[in-house]
């Protein structure tokens, strides 16, 4: 099996930030309860349930998870796009006889439906994962690097044991990233084609 790049979904790939936030404002509406969803969207990364318990009692949360998710279907798709040089990264990663493989928070058949409606094919795609979750899937997969937005991404490819690639195209910046143990740090995918070259060659790490 050839080795794999692993990639996170939101904020890395795809740019899901409007239709969640449409489907956070259906929430609020039918159940009544408040939800900040500028808020909501601009910390991305970890499960939906950790969001929901900022505005949901604990008893309420798993009727809210149906609630929301039943409202992403119809809401969040569509509006998302591919993140800037995504379509690309995924081109690169592909020329270099590696393999795509998705590994993220979100549910797996939601990351599905987005990486569908994008035409981004993902050869491997495991999802309701995060930070130390991520890795036995990482693994798995034969990924050898993990690129993500996230400071838990870079835990999770430190679980891993294999190189963080993060990008500062989510809610965390270049500096947090490094702090989090990212091996490179670039500013958003366009530079992940230029990195992989690098790595080929072993010129050593890259820093956006």
């Amino acid at each position: 099996m050839p080795a794999a790049v692993g990639f996170d979904l939101d904020m890395t790939l795809i740019d899901s930030r409007p239709g969640i936030r449409e489907a956070y404002l259906a929430l609020s509406a039918r159940t009544g309860v408040h939800v900040d969803a500028d808020l909501a969207v601009s910390r991305l990364g970890p499960p939906l349930r950790t969001e929901l318990g900022y505005w949901f009692p604990p008893e309420e949360i798993e009727d809210a998870v149906v609630t929301y998710r039943a409202f992403y279907e119809e809401l969040a798709i569509a509006p998302t796009v591919p993140m800037k040089g995504a379509v690309e990264a995924l081109d690169a990663v592909r020329a270099a006889g590696l393999r795509v493989v998705v590994v993220t928070s979100k549910l797996g058949r939601l990351a599905a439906l987005h990486l569908d409606h994008l035409g981004m094919r993902a050869d491997e795609l495991a999802g309701d994962l995060f930070a130390e979750g991520k890795a036995s899937a990482l693994v798995e997969h034969g990924a050898r690097w993990y690129v993500g937005d996230h400071v838990a991404d870079m835990v999770a490819a430190r679980t891993a044991g294999v190189p963080g690639i993060g990008v500062a195209t989510g809610p965390c910046s270049e500096a947090e990233l490094a702090e989090a143990g990212a091996t490179y740090v670039l500013p958003d995918l366009t530079y992940l084609p230029t990195l992989l070259d690098e790595i080929a060659v072993g010129s050593g790490p890259a820093s956006g």
